[in-house]
């Protein structure tokens, strides 16, 4: 079948069609994206002005969450005023270009969360090589590499989107443009795009998960000869790092290894991912990290000192 693109626009049925509701959950999303910004833009830039968070780890954190504040700001601004819209319309071209971005930084996500297990693993395991293995130079190859790979798969799944033909209905039943309530209007065989998609969406989440999953057992067998202080500052670590890929890979492997299926839960599901999952990573990272909530405390008095100057 040739490719027709009939649809010129695509209408959300957003979170609820209750105006009260609607109402209520405009407020929270407001204030939970005002977080999202503030808290990781926070953690960036107490990073960027530390000199005792110089490590690769911090290095890897801050990109971290400038890469959360980005994937939040590719769905949450929309949803919140498509909240107080009567008409929740995107263009073709708006969706495509909301969908590529989704996955850009979902999966630059992906790759820099795995970047970090690398990191803490050589750090814990391979102490004394540490700064030779994770320098300088190589750090830099590793975010640009998840840069790269965030723009692989985006790339792969907008290819996979584009190629089926739209030509009504129009209604999407989620609040963003995402590949499987795309699949579900496009008037054509979707079984060998499913296919496609859970290679790679749903695969590349379970086996990124299981890997991480692996690294972080692997480096707590390691610690357990370890004195007690080593034993807890590793176990701090890893215990926030497992906690952000939990809260990351979970959401995306229950939609994404099932393309064939929608189900009524998505919504809340990918409120999740896209929202509290950002939300949470500043939270995770200041309140299990000492470091972190040091540095915070001395950029807070260094800001009120210039505010008094």
């Amino acid at each position: 079948m040739a490719k027709t693109h009939n649809v010129t626009e695509f209408i959300f049925l957003g979170l609820s069609s209750n105006p009260e509701v609607q109402k209520v959950c405009f407020v929270i999303f407001l204030l939970l994206y005002i977080a999202i910004v503030l808290g990781n833009f926070l953690i960036v830039l107490t990073v960027m002005t530390s000199r005792s968070l110089g490590s690769p780890m911090y290095f890897f954190l801050s990109y971290l969450s400038f890469v959360e504040i980005c994937y939040a700001s590719t769905t949450t601004p929309k949803l919140i005023s498509d909240l107080l819209a009567e008409r929740k319309a995107i263009s073709l071209w708006g969706c495509m270009t909301q969908l590529s971005f989704l996955h850009f930084f979902a999966g630059t996500e992906i790759f820099l969360l795995t970047v970090m297990a690398y990191d803490r693993y050589v750090a814990i395991c391979k102490p004394l090589n540490y700064t030779t293995i994770m320098n300088q130079q190589v750090c830099a190859f590793l975010v640009g590499a998840a840069w790269i790979w965030g723009l692989v798969h985006s790339l792969a799944q907008i290819l996979l989107i584009f190629h089926l033909p739209f030509c009504g209905p129009n209604v999407i039943d989620h609040y963003f443009c995402d590949v499987l309530p795309l699949m579900k209007l496009a008037c054509s065989d979707t079984f060998l795009i499913g296919l496609l998609i859970v290679a790679n969406g749903g695969t590349l989440s379970v086996i990124s998960f299981i890997v991480l999953l692996a690294s972080y057992v692997v480096i707590l067998l390691h610690v357990r000869t370890r004195s007690s202080e080593g034993r807890r500052k590793a176990l701090s670590t890893c215990g926030s790092h497992i906690t952000v890929v939990t809260l990351f890979f979970v959401p995306c492997i229950f939609i994404y290894l099932r393309p064939s299926t929608t189900l009524s839960v998505d919504k809340m599901v990918a409120v999740f991912y896209t929202v509290i999952t950002p939300l949470l990573n500043p939270v995770i990272y200041s309140l299990r990290n000492a470091e972190v909530k040091k540095a915070m405390k001395r950029l807070w008095v260094r800001t009120m000192k210039l505010e008094q100057k």
